[in-house]
């Protein structure tokens, strides 16, 4: 048996024994990223490094990232999908390629873990009219041992990005393991669910720019990416990812609290996983030291998402209303995590409050919910309707299955065909939409968003002065061509003097010509020197330290930890100007601001 932290430990001390540097998981909530709600891959975080600026440990990096992705939300429920998932990941920033990358990858998996050759499988990128058959690869597998019958080729699957219209790209190749007890069959079939994916090498050899080129990237990076939860279930001889230690405690406290047996029904087994699945990554989201709560917007609609289905389906499988089961699992997750992640155990009270206020408020909507399910029932219809049906999802949290549940104890019938019909068409609106928010590329270093990006330094450094009050913390902060969006720590609504104030003094710091300067220091010497930042075990042993420095007393405006991009001095940015002043979240405040 092989645990979660000794699968960490063999990968990290494997890729250091390689050369490369181990470097800290970031926030689950990206810097200054349009294109996503959440870190999805350890990459995020690493894209102005990936697009040439120097990473202060060096071309060779590797780590654990913490990651959320709620794009196949419905699908979690089978044994391999989650929301929140650790990504083991490694990188070459312009360093080793291709067959290099490959070699270490198949060292890990072969030798390093043992995977047996004969569980083992990979794909490779067929080919189109942006790049050709990736035959390197195959010939560097074959090299290794892969057999011909178990390398296969695809488009779609084995090209990676760019992450939004614009940036880094490339073929990838995939490795996989059969899961099943069954004989491994000789040709390797991507489309055979026994085959597991469990890694991949991204080969970042392009660069998409605006007009939909690809271009040949003038650094080369290679980035895998690995699922802790997956390779763990394989190493343990699982086929079922909520068997491992991660999971295993939560799923007993279900079982406790349903009176349920895990395995013994389809249904009651899928319901399990997705509230353990969905109440770690509400934890983790709560975690953050961005404090994000449940809302009605972006991060906290998705955080509210999560937590509300998860108690839909703690009734489902029929637990009291009155069991603290969200707390306890929630417990079970900050105590098995916070070694490495000690932000969960210093966000404790926050997680457990923010948990029991949403069950609270969904608990009411619910009742209202109940309520005009009967009002269907006593119109006499035989039938709950698809339209019905669906406004019982979509507004009050019913999923199909206990709309069903309930039709079904007064005599009734649900048209199941309709409804889903319905939700496709909710689903397609739904990515329309997201397409029209996170329209910029995640490389998008263009003038404008380096001008706006710099202007935030200038916006923290100023409200502190302003408001008087040297404790005010950023919160998150949006940035493409268009707008900055900061979000900071404040309890109240500012004064239209004091956005005046705030603007005038911004424009008077770029007027007057400040140096933007870039250094690299332990994390210890920036504190010493007055950078902000949140200081804990999440940096790495070196870090940028960006300072904007007042050209009459030689003192500094601004002098913060951070990855760029920024203007060389302040002169570059133009005007600043503030279009709109709100609340965010709960003793949080919102500017959005241009530059003219």
């Amino acid at each position: 048996m092989i645990t979660r932290e000794q699968l960490i430990s063999k990968y990290l001390k494997f890729f250091e024994s390689k050369g490369h540097k181990i470097i800290p998981s970031a926030s689950l909530i990206p810097e200054n990223d349009p294109t996503v709600l959440f870190t999805t891959a350890g990459m995020h975080p690493l894209v102005p490094f990936l697009l040439g600026q120097k990473h202060p440990e060096g071309k060779r990096l590797c780590n654990v990232q913490k990651c959320i992705r709620t794009q196949d939300i419905d699908e979690v429920g089978d044994a391999t999908h989650h929301t929140f998932f650790e990504m083991l990941g490694n990188w070459s920033l312009g360093d080793y390629f291709k067959e290099e990358a490959i070699k270490f990858t198949s060292e890990f998996h072969n030798k390093i873990l043992k995977i047996p050759l004969e569980n083992y499988a990979v794909t490779c990128f067929i080919g189109n009219k942006n790049s050709p058959k990736d035959e390197t690869s195959e010939k560097t597998w074959l090299a290794l041992g892969i057999p011909k019958e178990r390398i296969a080729f695809t488009e779609s699957d084995n090209w990676w990005g760019p992450a939004g219209n614009t940036g880094p790209c490339g073929p990838c190749t995939e490795q996989f393991f059969w899961k099943s007890k069954e004989k491994t069959p000789k040709k390797f079939d991507p489309e055979n669910k026994n085959w597991v994916e469990i890694g991949n090498d991204v080969i970042m050899q392009y660069v998409k720019d605006e007009k939909g080129n690809y271009n040949l990237a003038k650094q080369k990076n290679i980035d895998f990416g690995g699922g802790v939860e997956r390779t763990l279930a394989i190493l343990n001889g699982l086929d079922d990812n909520y068997q491992t230690e991660i999971f295993l405690p939560v799923i007993k406290i279900l079982e406790k609290e349903s009176k349920k047996a895990y395995g013994k029904n389809k249904e009651e087994t899928r319901a399990m996983r997705i509230i353990a699945d969905h109440l770690r990554a509400a934890t983790f989201i709560l975690g953050d030291n961005k404090k994000i709560a449940p809302s009605n917007t972006e991060h906290g609609y998705i955080l509210r998402r999560l937590i509300r289905r998860a108690i839909r389906y703690a009734k489902i499988l029929k637990i009291s209303q009155e069991s603290n089961y969200m707390q306890s699992i929630a417990e079970q997750y900050i105590n098995f995590y916070s070694k490495d992640y000690s932000e969960l155990k210093q966000n404790k009270k926050f997680i457990i409050e923010e948990l029991e206020k949403e069950k609270e408020k969904f608990e009411k909507t619910i009742e209202q919910g109940i309520k005009l399910f009967e009002k269907i029932i006593s119109s006499g219809q035989k039938t709950v309707s698809c339209k019905d049906a669906f406004l019982l999802y979509q507004s009050y949290g019913f999923p199909l299955e206990m709309t069903k549940e309930i039709a079904k104890e007064k005599g009734i019938s649900v048209d199941e065909e309709g409804y889903c019909k319905e939700f496709e068409k909710h689903q397609e609106l739904s990515r329309t939409a997201s397409a029209g928010v996170f329209k910029s590329g995640l490389a998008d270093n263009s003038e404008k968003t380096t001008k706006l990006h710099t202007a935030t330094h200038l916006l923290l450094a100023t409200l502190k002065e302003v408001l008087k009050n040297p404790n005010i913390e950023q919160r998150g902060s949006n940035i493409n061509p268009e707008r900055l969006r900061f979000d900071f720590s404040f309890d109240r609504k500012l004064t239209e003097e004091e956005i005046k104030k705030i603007e005038d003094l911004i424009n008077a710091k770029i007027q007057m010509r400040c140096e933007v300067c870039r250094e690299e220091m332990s994390p210890e010497e920036a504190k010493k020197s007055g950078a902000t930042g949140i200081f804990d075990s999440k940096y790495g042993n070196k870090v940028s330290v960006y300072t904007i420095n007042d050209p009459k007393t030689k003192k500094f405006i601004s002098k913060e930890i951070c990855t760029g991009p920024h203007v060389g001095n302040t002169c570059e940015i133009g005007k600043f100007k503030i279009i709109k002043e709100e609340a965010s979240s709960a003793g949080v405040r919102r500017i959005k601001a241009i530059v003219e």
